[in-house]
């Protein structure tokens, strides 16, 4: 099982955050339904008690992003993702963004398939999204797909209390979160489906498959 070591630094402003200290994730696991194009994909994540900061770096190409509006179907676009459990017997968060910025984000207690979509979810509040702070380094568009090399960058500052609402205070003291990181692009011209821990499935919504986050 994948772990990563989420290490604490003081409260900061998104574009002051230290990522350079943050340690190095790699989302290298390709399924094999994917194309023949193979993103480089690198994450950071770092905590300073109250908020989580992650950044997704993307060496890419065939990058599109044509979803603007809080919770739409984003995984179509050139998407980072990341599912994260920060408490054991509780369900999981599905921040998902692409390359625009924009976020869908769900809280999934049952992920089984059914022919409505996932057993048992609530899509977070807009009030609670607009408090995750997202920073891109493309425009909200990217329409044409661009097909040259093309690396960009997603960072966002999330509050702990939009896990708490939904499970519980204290989620900082809880010795192992678990987590998941990918990368897709459903609808570009070279679809792909990459992640951090491998899944045994071409589905992202398998938390036994979510490695492990231990908070510093």
């Amino acid at each position: 099982m994948r772990r990563y070591t989420v290490r604490r630094i003081e409260a900061s402003a998104l574009e002051q955050a230290a990522f350079e200290r943050a340690e190095v994730g790699q989302v290298d696991q390709v399924r094999p339904e994917s194309s023949d194009h193979r993103p480089g994909v690198t994450f950071r994540v770092l905590h300073d008690g109250a908020h989580l900061y992650l950044r997704f770096e993307v060496r890419d190409r065939y990058v599109r992003s044509v979803q603007t509006a809080y919770q739409a179907p984003v995984c179509t676009d050139s998407c980072v993702e990341f599912f994260v459990q920060p408490r054991a017997g509780k369900g999981y968060f599905n921040f998902e963004v692409n390359a625009g910025g924009t976020l869908l984000l769900y809280y999934v207690e049952d992920p089984t398939r059914t022919e409505k979509g996932l057993a048992a979810f609530t899509p977070v509040p807009e009030a609670w999204g607009r408090r995750v702070e997202i920073r891109s380094s493309l425009p909200p568009v990217v329409e044409p797909e661009r097909t040259e090399p093309l690396t960009w960058h997603v960072s966002y500052k999330v509050p702990l209390a939009l896990f708490e609402a939904f499970v519980g205070g204290g989620v900082a003291s809880e010795p192992v979160w678990r987590a998941n990181f990918y990368k897709c692009g459903d609808k570009t011209s070279h679809p792909h489906w990459l992640s951090w821990s491998p899944v045994t499935a071409l589905n992202f919504h398998l938390p036994a498959c979510f490695g492990e986050l231990v908070l510093e």
